[in-house]
């Protein structure tokens, strides 16, 4: 049989990016060489994003550079969701569609095309209703030393803004042994951070087990040996409550960072947003209970109806509650969720206007945080060389892959490989990187070995 070679894009999220790395391990499994580089494929999958207008148009944009380029293509995921029915008849080079809860179903869509040059599929389920209890094979598509653990999909709630509902169906969680295995191979073939991911973590196992047991979960990976970081996306305000709080608090490996996106500050926006009210408790629960804790948040500013009085609601509420790290996003009229017909659409003149002068004030913020780190030693999971500047690069426990502070270390003695955690000595600090030398101390993990001397 032709088994083309397959090229492999994943755009969006880390939820997709696990996602794409099931889709690269079923593949691999069956036998299909795989490629980085489109320029070697014969087929391109690209596992997309449509959560907003701007995540659209990346994905748009891809897929049009590379059938200009004379490919195949195989599109994946939230675009191929939302656009099932369109898709193949505006793109003529795509070949099939696999919606979000079918990525299970890729060796056959491509087996099948691989078979029959004239065929062209279209599986996407209607309602995404697929989880998986298997151990899936996967393979990495990053380079650092940590891995993504989708621990459930889809979502229950109903934010007049978000289109995910639609694109991923209703949340489903998977099972504390499953989601263990599978960690405990990521960590053999690797991984020292396990990331857990889904569209609302703090959700978990309420629909199969009938009870919040994201605690139940976070003790059962602390006992995996080798893994050093627990890490926690995406929680839901009204969901972070004391038992979660001093679950984390109690276990070593679970780092002390919260990201909970809030959304907005003023309570006629959130009601608007059908978002939970009194995010000002929610911090301060957080912050009493885990002293210490690094918070990671996201505001939406220029929802409709958003005033100037709203809006500068939000600044203060920005600016009094100091968080560690932070997004904004302007608002994206969506069609298809009831903010998108609301009243009172606000210019994107003054979205990005409202955007910059939030961004402007954080940026203050974490300077000024960043600098009482200088002159400290805090460790550091070591994950790239940069042979242009001789530095490596890496993170904090306080600090998520690809949205959060680097910090570059100087080695003199050459004592670090990649994968190590080390202690650094921070001697300067930026707003958001942060600078340092390998302190004179122990090391924290090293990677060849797994010595643990420190938690």
């Amino acid at each position: 049989m032709y088994q083309p070679k397959i090229g492999v894009i994943s755009l969006g999220c880390p939820k997709n990016t696990a996602d794409t790395e099931v889709m690269l391990g079923l593949l691999n499994e069956a036998g299909f060489p795989v490629t980085f580089d489109e320029q070697e494929a014969d087929i391109c999958l690209i596992n997309t994003c449509s959560f907003i207008g701007e995540a659209r148009k990346e994905s748009v944009r891809t897929l049009v550079e590379l059938a200009e380029e004379g490919k195949e293509l195989v599109i994946a995921g939230c675009l191929a969701q939302h656009y099932k029915d369109d898709l193949l008849k505006e793109i003529p080079e795509a070949r099939a569609l696999i919606g979000t809860g079918d990525i299970h179903k890729v060796v056959e869509v491509i087996t099948a095309i691989a078979e029959d040059k004239k065929l062209r599929i279209n599986a996407v389920s209607d309602k995404p209703t697929y989880i998986t209890e298997d151990l899936l094979p996967r393979m990495s598509t990053n380079l650092g030393p940590f891995a993504y653990l989708k621990i459930a999909e889809g979502c229950n709630h109903t934010c007049s803004f978000c289109i995910i509902p639609q694109l991923r169906g209703k949340f489903r969680s998977r099972s504390i042994e499953s989601l263990v295995e599978e960690a405990k191979v990521l960590v053999k073939n690797g991984a020292r951070e396990i990331i857990l991911v889904s569209q609302d973590t703090t959700y978990y196992g309420l629909d199969i087990y009938e009870r919040q047991a994201l605690p139940d979960l976070l003790e059962a990976l602390h006992d995996i040996e080798d893994l050093q970081w627990i890490r926690i996306m995406y929680a839901y305000p009204t969901e972070v409550n004391e038992k979660l709080l001093e679950t984390i608090a109690k276990l070593p490996k679970v780092v002390k960072y919260i990201d909970i996106p809030l959304q907005h500050s003023h309570p006629e926006v959130l009601s608007q947003m059908a978002r939970p009210l009194n995010p000002e408790r929610v911090v301060e629960k957080i912050r009493k209970h885990l002293p210490g804790v690094r918070i990671r948040t996201t505001f939406i500013v220029g929802f409709p109806g958003e005033t100037d009085e709203h809006y500068e609601h939000l600044l203060e509420f920005i600016k009094t509650h100091r968080f560690d790290r932070l997004g904004v996003f302007t608002y994206s009229r969506e069609m298809e969720v009831p903010s998108g017909h609301m009243d009172n659409q606000v210019k994107e003149s003054v979205k990005k206007s409202r955007r910059a002068e939030i961004m402007k004030a954080q940026h203050e913020i974490a300077a000024e945080l960043n600098a009482k780190l200088v002159g400290i030693t805090i460790p550091v999971l070591v994950e790239e060389y940069d042979s242009e500047r001789e530095l490596y690069k890496g993170r904090t426990a306080w600090d998520a892959p690809q949205i959060d502070n680097q910090v570059y270390v100087q080695d003199p003695d050459q004592t670090v490989t990649v994968g190590d955690i080390v202690m650094v000595k921070i001697d300067n600090a930026e707003p958001y990187d942060l600078y340092g030398n390998v302190a004179n101390e122990p090391l924290i993990v090293r990677k060849h070995n797994r010595q643990v001397t420190a938690v």
